[in-house]
């Protein structure tokens, strides 16, 4: 079955990865409900671009991630101009870089909500319609921080490892429904998120921005090159489809080698 006509919804979606993946989604045909934070014209206009590209309908929603009640609305909205949510892609994400003893509580317990805890909400509101017509697919976008951890990324690494462990317990209570659910966890993806925290890293490691790159970033992936966003939306694109059906509770690297060290 083609994802043609399904509804997705894909949080994090103005820029990097959750756009590469709308982007995908909208060109097979589905109609997709972006979300994110930006400037409301840029995001008018990647919206209007979007719905030119695909043969479905593309919409917005501007809810914050950190807060519970703007996204279960998010998600009642989306089933009220869509239909139905059949694929919903749980990526939106920030990150802070800082040592344990000065990281700021609220900067850790806003990279909680946003990154975990808001996978649960978005999750939580998808499911009783997924179950009902024995059909959907939830991505998590997860990290190789799902897998193993970097120094001063304690929040982010906390977040992505709960992400991981959600996902199979979700997976397994909804795998006779249907419904399958796995987390992506990329490399280093060049994006604005790994863009912004490089100056963080620099102070933190004492470090230059081209030695954040090469000592950092590509060094722990053998490839030596970031993935790209078009790759990690292609993963996400064959998880919806029907070839992927028996693929469920799999937390699924594509990190140039990273986690096999």
């Amino acid at each position: 079955m083609s994802i043609k006509g399904r509804n997705a919804v894909v949080t994090g979606s103005t820029s990097g990865i959750g756009l590469g993946i709308a982007r995908a989604l909208a060109t097979e045909g589905a109609n997709v409900m972006l979300n994110g934070f930006g400037d409301p014209g840029a995001i008018e206009v990647e919206r209007a671009k979007l719905a030119r590209q695909s043969s479905g309908e593309v919409l917005y929603n501007s809810a914050d991630m950190s807060k519970p009640a703007e996204i279960e609305a998010m998600m009642e909205e989306a089933k009220a101009k869509l239909g139905s949510v059949d694929i919903l892609v749980n990526n939106a994400g920030i990150q802070f870089v800082s040592p344990v003893e000065d990281f700021p509580s609220d900067r850790w317990e806003e990279i909680i909500r946003i990154n975990l805890v808001a996978v649960f909400h978005a999750t939580k509101a998808a499911l009783p319609g997924m179950k009902a017509q024995k059909w959907g697919r939830i991505i998590n976008t997860g990290s190789a921080h799902s897998l193993v951890a970097s120094p001063f990324k304690s929040a982010y690494v906390a977040a992505k490892h709960g992400v991981a462990g959600f996902t199979k317990t979700v997976a397994l209570e909804v795998a006779s429904f249907g419904v399958t659910v796995n987390c992506i966890s990329p490399g280093y993806v060049w994006t604005e998120l790994v863009e912004r925290q490089i100056p963080d890293t620099m102070k933190a490691r004492n470090l230059t921005k081209q030695q954040v790159i090469d000592e950092v970033l590509l060094k722990a992936q053998p490839t030596k090159q970031f993935v790209t966003v078009e790759q990690v939306a292609s993963l996400a694109l064959y998880l919806c489809s029907d070839a992927a059906s028996q693929i469920t509770g799999a937390n699924l690297s594509i990190d140039g080698g990273w986690t096999a060290q």
